[in-house]
């Protein structure tokens, strides 16, 4: 099952680089939220990705919006890629039960044993307003990802 613009997002709450809990309901209210799920850490085109997250961080991360990354690798690996890279946004972990997060939003790779490249933008009654998948190879579009906040009202 894969989750789908007018759902109700399915909630979680997964642990950041720091070892902080993060749920996804506390947003609810308060902030619209681009959930982005990627591979792996330490790889080219999810850190070309999460690098274009961090230098555009004013769109991703403000009083409107908060930007979740996900993936498989467990929370001392994001704790290293955030701090070389400077990645000042949440990178949370979906280490175990692993893929479980992924699975319930239907975008992980039971072969691969990772997450697809899945983007989900919530808005603040917790809904998906907007979607968009790609294989593991190919880097996705973040200027739909802006028009769908601007749509939402997100951006100034």
């Amino acid at each position: 099952m894969s989750v789908q613009v007018g759902d109700q997002a399915p909630d979680f709450e997964l642990r950041d680089q720091t070892g902080k809990p993060v749920r996804l309901s506390d947003y609810r209210g308060a902030k619209h939220v681009v959930v982005v799920f990627y591979p792996l850490s330490f790889t080219g085109t999810c850190e070309g990705e999460m690098c274009q997250i961090r230098d555009s961080i004013e769109t991703f991360q403000g009083d409107e919006v908060e930007t979740l990354a996900i993936s498989v690798d467990a929370p001392p690996t994001h704790a290293r890629w955030a701090h070389e890279q400077g990645f000042g946004f949440p990178l949370l972990s979906d280490f175990w039960p692993h893929g479980e997060v992924a699975r319930t939003y239907g975008v992980f790779d039971d072969r691969l044993g990772i997450a697809l490249r899945g983007t989900f933008i919530i808005d603040k009654a917790g809904d998906v307003a907007y979607t968009d998948r790609n294989p593991v190879p190919e880097a996705r579009d973040q200027e739909a990802w802006k028009k769908a906040l601007a749509d939402l009202g997100a951006l100034a």
